[in-house]
């Protein structure tokens, strides 16, 4: 076949043609290192193979100059020409002036450590190994608006994504990322998304130009430089970032050049003029997403979910558990007494006995406000101690830590996410700045909680007896109860889990909104696929985990809460008890509750309190109104999507049915006595 010159329209129309559009980016990009596109064979796997290697070898002269002969060295020894073609080609496109690869020595954590402190990215605090990181002033969480999928024409996602034609996206992160690294280091880091050698965990490579997200990404997730000198053919999910020109206070300049793209298609995120975590540390939520959709191809599930151990008779027995944010979540996974292995992201796979799951990270990115000494006394503790840990957005006076809800004297001015502040501060439309952001974080080694469990780092996972799901809701869902089987969880608990917006954040407090397992953010399948999949996983499984709601929210006719911050220490011991079948069931039309005769021990051994009669037919009374309201508006909203499995519609028909059926013998509101035989 004879050469096809430019312009690349004739190269573009052919590998449309031939299904090999997605890769036309790869053409433009050659543009900025040759003048000429060849087409000297017919076939077009051959044809891409040969400009990725064009890319590579062009790229040789380049890495070494920026990488040095030990930095260079390093990534020859892992003999993976994609890996090379893809630091090269983006080394080129950023134009950094020098690249640092990080393998899996301290030293290396180390100087990059000592790299975000020299920079000025963060700052040191009085106790060893802390530091401070400040996010711009308008960069303080995840940019949904301009978090968007790339999607090539073949690709469906369905209504509720927020997409962008692929070519286009490559274009406009490609023209963004052009030459912003210059006067910079791009870091090169490689790590591992779950245990090292796990047969569930995937691996990623970063890269970045700041030390700060490089800092962030070693703390939270494994090294696994040897893992992929050890694998030359290893596959792997990618991630470029650039913080972009940065301002007097090293914070991210050109926020409304603030891009987070993700290319489905190949496993790659790009991430541009932006530093908060959410948007920048790719092997976070931005990794979930291409999670999801691999664990759908691949028949396993990744979860927005904790993994905690939860003792019982001279045994440890394991839970994963969803909740929408500020629902409890970490309160949960950190209770006192039990073990946690992970706080926010599991792999969850089919081995031959049941359900198993792996934490994804090493280490904690965590909401800061409201940790005190007595309600979190355990994060408070290594928060308090030397050590490695990063605080975010918090007000800093005399190099000592401040945050919401401490329960520390404030001071009247210091530095913050603001930069300057003092009491009575206020931004330029006259609102008044808080000393510490309600979304400042810490991140941390989970390794340094007492409370860890070493299981975190077992390759082969462990095994899930239970999946719990919890929201916000002030008058519907009881503090506990079970659900009738796998299918009815899923789709009445999991897929129906709703969580209360607060006055704090929306001014307006009780609006319900749908959160189906607690991860319809970072979702990249239509939601039907995404439900189906819950749906049909655990086929071939003999023991699958028993499904859970809980709800630590619920209030009385006056408006206050009718649980305490320490009933879910109870709740964790009965459901510990039910999923080895040593406690039973009060049958009832939204699921199975606990019977008091079991609850009343619980309180007495586990909080050395009493627990009255009186106290448990108010929490386990069945709203019966509100849930048949709750079931009828999840239909709805569920008829407004396309292709939902029918079974979700047809159980949320006969819980209605139940309920209608209960309210008609004993009416809106019933005691939990009706129910027992």
């Amino acid at each position: 076949m004879p050469d096809i010159p430019n312009p690349l329209t004739a190269v573009k129309s052919l590998l449309h043609s031939r299904g090999y559009g997605n890769h036309f980016h790869y053409l433009k990009f050659l543009l900025t290192i040759s003048d000429k596109i060849t087409l000297k064979n017919d076939n077009p796997d051959t044809f891409i193979n040969q400009q990725k290697a064009l890319i590579g070898m062009t790229s040789i002269p380049l890495m070494k100059k920026k990488c040095g002969p030990r930095g260079f060295q390093t990534l020859a020894d892992l003999r993976n020409p994609a890996l090379m073609e893809f630091i090269g080609r983006y080394a080129r496109l950023c134009e950094p002036d020098t690249i640092f690869v990080r393998t899996d020595a301290p030293e290396d954590a180390h100087y990059i450590r000592e790299q975000a402190l020299l920079q000025g990215e963060e700052y040191p605090l009085t106790l060893k190994g802390h530091t401070v990181h400040f996010d711009g002033y308008y960069d303080q969480a995840r940019d949904k608006k301009n978090t968007q999928f790339l999607v090539p024409p073949e690709m469906t996602l369905g209504s509720g994504f927020n997409t962008l034609e692929k070519e286009q996206g490559i274009t406009e992160i490609h023209s963004l990322l052009q030459g912003i690294m210059k006067g910079k280091k791009l870091y090169v880091l490689f790590l591992a998304l779950g245990p090292l050698a796990s047969p569930f965990s995937i691996y990623a490579v970063q890269l970045t130009d700041s030390a700060y997200v490089a800092h962030s990404e070693d703390i939270l997730y494994r090294p696994a430089y040897e893992w992929f000198k050890a694998h030359p053919s290893l596959p792997f999910f990618r991630y470029v970032h650039s913080a972009g020109v940065l301002d007097e206070r090293n914070t991210s300049a050109h926020r409304d050049r603030r891009r987070i793209y993700i290319d489905l298609e190949d496993d790659l995120v790009f991430s541009v003029n932006t530093q908060y975590a959410g948007n920048t540390v790719g092997l976070k939520k931005l990794a979930l997403r291409l999670a999801i959709q691999k664990a759908q191809q691949e028949d396993w599930l990744a979860e927005h979910m904790f993994i905690m151990g939860v003792h019982g008779d001279g045994r440890r027995t394991y839970f994963t558990g969803a909740f929408p944010s500020a629902c409890g979540k970490t309160s949960t996974c950190m209770v006192e007494g039990e073990r946690i292995v992970g706080d926010d992201i599991a792999y969850l796979h089919k081995g031959s006995d049941g359900v198993y799951a792996i934490n994804v990270e090493r280490g904690i990115l965590g909401i800061i406000r409201d940790v005190n000494s007595e309600d979190d006394p355990l994060i408070w503790e290594v928060l308090n101690s030397p050590g490695e840990v990063i605080f975010s957005n918090i007000l800093v006076t005399d190099n000592i830590p401040y945050w919401q809800g401490d329960g520390k004297e404030l001071p009247e001015s210091g530095t913050n996410f603001s930069g300057s502040w003092y009491r009575g501060k206020t931004d330029s439309q006259g609102h008044e700045i808080p000393f510490a952001h309600p979304n400042a974080r810490y991140t941390l080694r989970l390794d340094t909680l007492k409370n860890h469990d070493p299981a975190y780092e077992d390759p082969e996972g462990v095994k899930i007896k239970g999946i719990i799901y919890g929201g916000r809701d002030s008058d519907t869902w009881p503090p506990l109860f079970q659900s009738f089987d796998w299918i009815h969880g899923v789709i009445t608990m999991a897929a129906s889990l709703e969580s209360e917006t607060t006055s704090a954040t929306l001014g307006k407090e009780g609006v319900k909104e749908l959160n189906p397992m607690a991860n319809r953010d970072f979702l990249s399948i239509p939601l039907g696929k995404y439900i189906e999949h819950h749906l049909s996983f655990i086929q071939g499984i003999e023991d699958p985990p028993i499904i859970f709601g809980v709800n630590y929210f619920q209030k009385n006719e006056q408006g206050e809460y009718i649980t305490s911050i320490h009933d879910k220490q109870v709740w964790l011991k009965w459901m510990e008890h039910r999923v080895h079948g040593e406690v039973h069931i009060l049958p009832t039309p939204i699921g199975y509750f606990p019977l008091y005769e079991e609850l009343h021990p619980l309180f007495e051994q586990v909080l050395h309190t009493s627990y009255s009669y009186e106290q448990y037919e108010t929490h386990f009374t069945l709203r019966a109104q509100e849930n048949l309201q709750k079931m009828e508006r999840i239909q709805k909203i569920y008829a407004s999507f396309d292709h939902i499995p029918g079974s979700v519609f047809s159980v949320l028909t006969d819980q209605k049915q139940r309920l209608i059926t209960a309210i008609d013998h004993h009416g809106p509101s019933i005691p939990p006595s009706v129910w027992v035989q």
